[in-house]
C-alpha cells in the first residue's frame, strides 16, 4: 500500500509524525494550535472510504489530537472539520480556538494572513505534540 501526502498539505504543515492510521501534522499558523490527521492510505477522499474498523481507528486519533489541543493555553473550543473542498486527500483538521482568536466566531479558512511559526516555536510545538501523542 503506497501512501502519498497532497503536496499543498506538506507545503503548509510540519510532520509531527505517525500513529497508528494517520500522518499528524501541524499546520504552519502561529495563530491558532491546529493540527490535522491525513490517514495513510491510498486515494482516501471521505471518512466513509474506510472500513469500520479504521473509520473507528480515525476517530480515536481524532480524540487523542483533540485532548491534546484542548490542554494548550488559552484554548477554549475544539474545532474538528473534513471538509476537502481545496485539497481532495482526506484529512482532519483538529484547531484550538478561543473567543477574541482573530477570526472568532467564523471560520479560520480565509481570515487574515497565514503567520507561521516564528524561529523554534514550531519545532518545540511538534517535540510537544510528539511526545504526547506517542507519534513516531
Amino acid at each position: 500500500m503506497s501512501f502519498a501526502l497532497d503536496p499543498r498539505l506538506a507545503a503548509d504543515t510540519l510532520r509531527i509524525g505517525d500513529l497508528a492510521l494517520s500522518r499528524m501534522l501541524l499546520m504552519n499558523e502561529a495563530r491558532y494550535p491546529w493540527l490535522i490527521l491525513v490517514p495513510r492510505r491510498e486515494s482516501l477522499r471521505e471518512i466513509v472510504d474506510l472500513d469500520a474498523a479504521a473509520r473507528g481507528m480515525l476517530m480515536e486519533e481524532i480524540a487523542r489530537a483533540s485532548r491534546f489541543v484542548r490542554g494548550l493555553p488559552g484554548v477554549e473550543k475544539i474545532n474538528v472539520g473534513a471538509l476537502g473542498n481545496v485539497v481532495a486527500q482526506l484529512h482532519v483538521h483538529v484547531l484550538g480556538r478561543a473567543a477574541g482568536d482573530p477570526a472568532w466566531p467564523g471560520p479560520v479558512w480565509g481570515h487574515g494572513e497565514r503567520q507561521p511559526y516564528a524561529a523554534g516555536a514550531a519545532e518545540a510545538l511538534v517535540e510537544q505534540a510528539r511526545a504526547a501523542l506517542g507519534c513516531v
